[in-house]
């Protein structure tokens, strides 16, 4: 159930934005143990003036390329699952789309069970009443 939002410079191929969402993905459904069908994802293209940061941050060189990853997620995975998640997300995408370690920069943005709605109205994770009426009625 994460929701990804990719943001990079605008100019980049179709091909290769698609490679960046696909190995997103593939990292989540590995170490976070995503369904391969719960796939939500946003890619955000920014002209270069739109597109602020700081180039050497934490002794860190980004280039151009740089790709920021921002995951909303429910808060249940601990730290050496995040870990992993960083790891094979670096190594997805230099090995499928050529970016260096040092472009590919996640953000994780946890939040419970309850804060997310699939449509109906509803907590879709939370069971209720009122869920397991329309459940009934379906």
């Amino acid at each position: 159930m994460p929701l990804v939002r990719i943001s990079l410079l605008k100019g980049k191929s179709n091909d290769h934005i698609r490679t960046i969402a696909d190995s997103v993905h593939q990292a989540l459904v590995e170490t976070f143990e995503v369904p391969a069908d719960d796939r939500f994802q946003f890619i955000d293209q920014y002209e270069p003036e739109e597109f602020i940061y700081d180039p050497n941050y934490l002794g860190i060189h980004r280039s151009r390329d740089v790709v920021f990853i921002n995951i909303t997620f429910s808060n249940w995975r601990d730290t050496a699952a995040k870990q992993q998640l960083y790891k094979r997300l670096a190594e997805l995408l230099s090995a499928n789309a050529g970016l260096r370690l040092e472009d590919v920069q996640v953000i994780l943005s946890p939040n419970a069970r309850e804060d997310w709605s699939f449509g109906n109205g509803l907590a879709s994770y939370v069971k209720d009443e009122k869920r397991e009426e329309l459940g009934a009625r379906i």
